[in-house]
């Protein structure tokens, strides 16, 4: 285990899942909406293996005081990006300090992250520190938004068809749409498409909205409940689709059933770049909570 000393707390890296959860799950847990992505990739490790996002052995850190109390987290699924939780410092400003010495420390053990996953003030504090220390160039390649849902609002009128739970006969279709999904956006996708199919169908993860006749018309993923917050993702119709009113019904829905599941938020992320994607979730009734980012150091 490795660390840095400063006075509010220090950083120790571990290779160990059940330690990280123990010692991190009630700082994960106390604002769950800002820690989405950290919850729902914890879960699934715990759930579907260490290396269901790759061949090599996911990292961890905590940031906590002498007395225990955790002020940061993140985790490291190589090869994809590490994810930070929000540093903030007792201003609520972001916590310079803590982001530096996460660099320094992961710098001093030999590692060296392609970039950093978090909300943008500290994507953007971790990410000048890396440079300093390690002269690599910080580029933005993602920027997206986390939404809230307040008050659903289903399309009006509906699309024809309607939504039910993918079983396990829609298993390569879901495959293919969720390469398909990625592929538009251009990125890789955090895990094999066959393998994600198999982990959504396991709790029944994803919606389909259907036409009339049973023909899969869109898709809209949603993550298990874990510290009371769903997210949904991924939101995917194909191109030839597109324009018909098919994702904002199918996001409706599974947000409704979430809802209805007993989530206490239902949350998404939006790529910043799309406006049409964004408006459509705020007319089905989401709300802006914070605007994160994705850095590639080169």
């Amino acid at each position: 285990m490795a660390s840095s000393s400063a006075h509010a707390g220090v950083w120790q890296l571990t290779s160990d899942l059940d330690e990280f959860h123990s010692r991190a799950a009630a700082f994960l847990h106390s604002a769950p909406a800002l820690h989405t992505a950290l919850l729902s990739v914890t879960d699934m490790l715990r759930t579907r293996g260490l290396h269901v996002y790759g061949k090599e052995d996911p990292l961890f850190g905590i940031r906590a005081d002498g007395d225990g109390v955790v002020s940061g987290a993140f985790l490291w699924t190589p090869p994809h990006l590490p994810t930070l939780s929000p540093l903030a410092g007792t201003d609520a400003a972001v916590d310079v300090a803590a982001a530096d010495q996460l660099a320094e420390v992961l710098a001093d053990a030999g590692l060296a992250p392609a970039g950093v996953a978090a909300e943008s003030a500290t994507a953007a504090a971790f990410s000048a520190a890396w440079q300093r220390r390690t002269h690599a160039t910080p580029v933005v390649h993602y920027a997206q938004r986390l939404y809230r849902l307040g008050t659903l609002t289903p399309p009006q009128p509906a699309p024809a068809g309607g939504a039910r739970v993918a079983t396990g006969g829609d298993r390569a279709l879901l495959a293919l749409w969720h390469g398909e999904f990625h592929e538009a956006l251009g990125q890789k996708a955090a895990m094999d498409a066959g393998e994600w199919a198999d982990a959504r169908l396991a709790y029944g993860g994803v919606t389909l909205w259907e036409a009339p006749d049973g023909t899969p018309l869109a898709m809209a993923g949603n993550t298990r409940r874990v510290a009371g917050q769903v997210r949904i993702a991924p939101v995917y119709t194909p191109a030839h689709l597109r324009g018909r009113g098919y994702a904002g019904a199918v996001t409706a829905a599974v947000s409704g059933a979430a809802v209805a599941a007993g989530a206490d938020e239902v949350l998404l992320f939006t790529d910043l770049d799309n406006p049409t994607s964004n408006a459509l979730y705020q007319r089905l009734g989401f709300r802006p909570v914070r605007d994160f980012a994705q850095y590639s150091f080169t």
